[in-house]
């Protein structure tokens, strides 16, 4: 409450008088549940064990009470109608009332629960729908309009608690339970399409990010709260934005997203935001449109750093970068300007530390005698015995500048081997960066080491060393980076991007690499970590990295075979020059009807079943085999094409000069024969590719 009157002086006492007045009305019984009316602000209702739903003012006034024959557990406002409202009742029962009524009995009462019901949820997307969740482990969704149960969600080996429809989705449906899980539910025909397992206790609470609605959060008893991605449950629609499908591929009505059969579509508010603004906006290019929807789909830790690194690699100007730029990973040329500004900030609450050890006093006197004698280096020596370095660095300048830098490079091991943060001032003194990275890598500071090894790059080390003066000493120098320097900084980089990819972060790992614009590194790391569709993005807005690039849009092509999406696959293939393998492997993957694999052809750009059969049997006595194969593994007898392409192996092999580039094609095309296709006395040809091909992996 003391909290609160800092930050809303002027809501203190709304909110003071609103809660003495719910304590007031429900009395000293329990409250289970609390929802402010999202039509009309000044409404809020809330539920307890007292049997009753109120509904207040934020004035406190009291505007409707419904009583219950039993504690009241779960409420919702209706999104789409503000005098409307749901609970539900340990008496197993879900009840609509009507605000605007001048009677305080349900207009609907829902039963079908074999137990208490704990929560109820409006659709945001579907007028009429609500779903209940109950102790007999079952989710239904009712449909007011035509006073029915229309689904019943099994699967919970518990009491079902949270509750969540998704706002793009309106099929899309989430629910916590007793049983430690999060299920997620297609309401259309009632499957369960994904279980989430890692909590372990019972999950209570369930919410999504408000503008990447494939954010979910989380909260259990076991004392955690979890984020979890629900992108790879809609793939299609952001892979369609990739292939560059028109918007009525990717954003629906409600009726035509809920229609079975149906690729999934999005049809919230937020999505259709995000289309209205890349439509009007004066930069409406493709790249913006990537940009905004892997953010719209992508875990918002990194995406946008990465964003903004791919802004700085294509030559944006600086002004226009962020206030959070600085805070995330940045690219080296602006490390330095970046930390200075940091230095500046903190200097005026930096802090000195000094530390004096005492020593013997025989050696004392001896250090006395020696520097009254002029005799300054075994002064220096003996005081570093004594451990008292700073004195013997103070002097040692007397002796020669490289004594001096010597003796620093002595006192820098001595405090690496302490573990000691000061190790940084003496090894940057001498321009010892190799030391300095080294020290900073085994101390786990990674970003540090980067920092060090980029103003070696710019040249502030070697002004340092070699300049006997400084017109002010602020400035990094202006000497071009050695090979040395270059070495230490891309060391310290991959140092940093492995420990992010190595703790599951392949995003920020990616902006490391971006950092130092390794664009290649960078999109293999988002290859590796399955980031596919940014990968894709990246790749696509930068437009210098074609080898990474098409070897993401491949792998998509694989993810969309696995979907059933066979149509899409093809697509995204033909983004892809000199993709005639790749189609060739596509369509001879594809099991379906004949009908379907000719159109599938058609859109590839390949002849037809019987063509391709045809074509094969022209090509047969011809040079050209690879073709001749291609052609056969395409018709309806492709374990001709896998004869021959065996045999053509092992002719190659048989030469002595043979190369993994002679046959690892071939293996390539014949291995995407589907296993149905060839008989069980066959098999042995399969086992031949399939070990060859490990063999010439490893």
């Amino acid at each position: 409450m003391k909290v609160l009157y800092i930050l809303y002086p002027g809501l203190l006492v709304i909110s003071t008088a609103l809660w003495q007045g719910l304590i007031k009305m429900h009395g000293k019984s329990s409250v289970f549940s609390v929802a402010w009316n999202q039509k009309d602000s000044k409404r809020i209702m809330s539920v307890g064990a007292d049997n009753y739903c109120i509904v207040r003012l934020v004035n406190g006034e009291i505007f409707q009470k419904y009583k219950h024959p039993a504690t009241v557990y779960g409420c919702d406002w209706s999104p789409n109608n503000k005098d409307m409202l749901a609970t539900g009742c340990e008496d197993k029962c879900v009840r609509v009332y009507y605000l605007a009524a001048s009677s305080d009995q349900p207009l609907k009462i829902f039963t079908g629960h074999t137990s208490k019901v704990f929560h109820v949820r409006w659709s945001p997307l579907r007028d009429g729908i609500l779903c209940s969740g109950s102790d007999d482990g079952t989710i239904r969704v009712w449909d007011y309009t035509q006073d029915a149960c229309v689904t019943v969600l099994k699967g919970h080996e518990g009491p079902v608690r949270g509750l969540l429809w998704n706002f793009e989705v309106p099929y899309l449906l989430i629910s916590g339970s007793w049983d430690y899980t999060i299920r997620i539910w297609d309401t259309r025909d009632g499957a369960c399409v994904d279980t989430l397992l890692d909590h372990g206790a019972d999950v209570y609470g369930l919410t999504c990010h408000p503008l990447r609605p494939f954010l979910l959060a989380s909260c259990s008893r076991d004392s955690t709260v979890r984020l979890w991605s629900l992108s790879s449950l809609v793939q299609p629609i952001e892979m369609n934005v990739i292939a560059g499908k028109p918007w009525t591929d990717i954003i629906g009505t409600t009726e035509s997203a809920m229609a079975l059969g149906n690729p999934p579509l999005l049809a919230g508010k937020t999505s259709k935001d995000l289309r209205q603004w890349l439509e009007s906006s004066s930069s409406n290019s493709k790249a913006r449109t990537l940009e905004h929807v892997s953010k719209f789909f992508s875990q918002p830790v990194g995406t946008d750093n990465l964003w903004e690194l791919v802004s700085v690699v294509k030559g944006i100007d600086d002004t226009l970068l962020s206030q959070n730029y600085s805070q995330g990973i940045m690219h080296v040329k602006h490390l330095t300007k970046y930390k200075s500004s940091e230095a500046q900030e903190l200097e005026m609450v930096k802090m000195s530390r000094l530390g004096i050890h005492s020593k013997e006093d025989k050696l004392r006197e001896a250090a006395k005698l020696h520097i009254k004698l002029g005799n300054i280096q075994r002064y220096c020596e003996i005081m570093v015995e004594l451990g008292e370095w700073l004195k013997a660095l103070s002097v040692a300048p007397a002796v020669s500048m490289e004594y001096w830098k010597s003796l620093t490079r002595r006192y820098a091991t001595y405090l690496a081997r302490e573990d000691s943060d000061d190790v940084s001032i003496y090894s940057s003194a001498i321009g010892d960066v190799e030391q300095l990275t080294d020290f900073y890598t085994s101390q786990g500071q990674l970003l540090d080491a980067v920092v060090s090894a980029q103003v070696a790059c710019e040249g502030a080390f070697s002004q340092q060393q070699y300049s006997e003066s400084s017109s002010d000493g602020l400035c990094n120098g202006d000497n071009l980076p050695t090979k040395l320097h270059k070495k230490l900084l891309e060391k310290s980089v991959n140092n940093l991007a492995e420990w992010y990819f190595d703790n599951g972060s392949p995003i920020m790992s990616a902006c490391c690499y971006l950092s130092i614009s390794n664009n290649q590194k960078a999109l293999w790391k988002l290859i590796q970590g399955q980031e596919l569709e940014l990968a894709v993005a990246i790749g696509t807005v930068l437009g210098n990295t074609p080898v990474q690039t098409y070897k993401a849009i491949e792998y998509l092509s694989r993810r969309c075979e696995h979907l059933g999406k066979w149509e899409l696959a093809v697509d995204l293939l033909m983004l892809i020059p000199d993709n005639d393998i790749l189609l060739a492997q596509c369509c001879s993957r594809c099991a379906a009807s004949l009908d379907e694999i000719n159109f599938l052809h058609e859109r590839a750009g390949l002849p037809s079943l019987e063509d391709c059969f045809n074509e094969a049997e022209k090509l047969r006595t011809k040079i050209n085999r690879v073709e001749c194969i291609k052609f056969y593994l395409l018709g309806p007898t492709p374990e001709t094409g896998l004869e021959l392409g065996v045999q053509e192996i092992k002719k190659k092999l048989s030469t002595a000069d043979w190369t993994v580039d002679d046959v690892f094609p071939l293996i390539q095309l014949i291995s995407s024969i589907r296993s149905d296709r060839f008989l069980q006395h066959k098999l042995e040809q399969l086992v031949f590719i399939i070990n060859f091909k490990t063999y010439l992996l490893n």
